[in-house]
């Protein structure tokens, strides 16, 4: 009881990126392990808390229609990383994708803020690699904070546990 007590993680985490990129498939994967085609998109936001091991994440599953962007910084202050969901398969976005991040990651109140970055959709033709997306999305020029990619797939879960492993080590490393 007692280690429960003291060794009991928690995490908050905003997941955000443009429409359709894959953010509340996401978070159903994580939470059920499973995956719906017909996935309705999220209207403002909405929130799941998911236990993994002893670590207790708390996602926030943000809209990514334009209208809902303003609202991206608000739900990032003080969480535990950043997480930015890009649809590797969709090249005709990636440079609104692009522009949404650095613009958000300029405020002030996410200095520091981790930042994971997920290509989702790799399952698809025509995804970008790992490389060809960390350059896409200007990776390499944030220095400010600690920046991790990783390239997954909802539909066949590919990377997710990779994904939560990060996660929940982050969540230690911050306690």
């Amino acid at each position: 009881m007692l280690d429960n007590l003291f060794f009991k993680q928690e995490m908050e985490l905003s997941l955000i990126g443009l429409q359709n990129a894959g953010k509340t498939s996401l978070v159903n994967v994580v939470a059920t392990g499973g995956y719906s085609e017909d996935m309705i998109p999220t209207v403002g936001f909405n929130m799941k808390k998911v236990t993994k091991g002893n670590v207790t994440i708390k996602l926030w599953d943000l809209g990514g229609q334009p209208r809902f962007r303003s609202m991206w910084e608000r739900y990032c202050r003080a969480v535990s990383a950043i997480v930015y969901v890009v649809d590797a398969a969709d090249p005709d976005n990636l440079s609104v994708s692009k522009s949404e991040l650095h613009d958000l990651l300029s405020k002030s109140s996410l200095s520091g803020i981790p930042l994971l970055v997920l290509g989702n959709k790799i399952d698809k033709p025509g995804a970008l690699s790992k490389q060809a997306l960390t350059d896409e999305m200007g990776l390499k020029s944030i220095t400010d904070r600690e920046v991790c990619c990783f390239m997954i797939s909802c539909k066949n879960s590919t990377n997710i546990d990779s994904v939560i492993d990060w996660l929940v080590k982050h969540s230690k490393s911050k306690s």
